[in-house]
């Protein structure tokens, strides 16, 4: 009787185990390093605020970071991305150095801006390459470190010679999204003269390689 008992435990468990973990269906398996130093500059980091005049967009290219996860539990997700601070363009050189400045981003005393994952949640799976999560992450702007929590849309591609154009080895993309208050980070809602919003968008859209170049 006691056998049996054991053989339902184990049963139970490896059930539960197959069903909360959920990740993607490709052809790599196991723990997976992702790389997203990109050269090229097509990886990207964007805010965006609003004004009584007129929208304000910041972007920067010069994104970099690591993530690791094991490709069928999404839930192991760990890695840091981060984006230079001085390199946020707003499209006005005179609103670029009000950025900078230690009224805004300070760029001087603090030259990145980084987001360390600690937790995924909410998993949905969109296709066999595809999820949709939560990513709750510790978010550091101006030396003030806050928990934030983005949705993303991940996505698995297997090294292809389409992949190859791009770089080599299986890709992955992350687009992700969340919001901060400026307040929360010591920085005032005014730049240039002008009232921004108090809450800002923060977007991302970054490709990274298992291979590194």
């Amino acid at each position: 009787m006691k056998k049996i008992f054991g053989s339902i435990s184990v049963l139970l468990i490896l059930f539960t185990s197959l069903t909360f973990a959920q990740g993607f269906k490709v052809k790599a398996s196991g723990e997976q390093n992702f790389n997203f130093a990109d050269k090229g500059g097509r990886n990207q980091a964007s805010f965006f605020s609003t004004t009584p005049l007129e929208d304000i967009r910041g972007l920067s290219n010069d994104v970099k970071g690591t993530v690791t996860f094991n490709v069928s539990d999404i839930k192991t997700l760990k890695g840091k991305i981060s984006v230079s601070t001085a390199s946020i363009k707003t499209g006005i050189d005179l609103r670029d150095e009000h950025l900078r400045s230690g009224d805004w981003l300070d760029a001087g005393k603090y030259p990145e801006i980084t987001f360390t994952i600690t937790k995924v949640t909410d998993v949905k799976q969109l296709a066999d390459n595809k999820l949709e999560i939560k990513i709750v992450g510790d978010f550091t702007l101006k030396g003030v470190t806050k928990e934030v929590t983005a949705t993303a849309t991940l996505t698995y591609l297997d090294e292809s010679e389409q992949t190859k154009m791009r770089a080599p080895g299986d890709l992955l993309g992350v687009q992700a999204t969340f919001k901060v208050k400026l307040s929360d980070f010591g920085v005032t809602n005014k730049i240039v003269g002008q009232k921004v919003a108090e809450e800002v968008e923060v977007s991302v859209n970054i490709v990274g390689s298992n291979k590194a170049n």
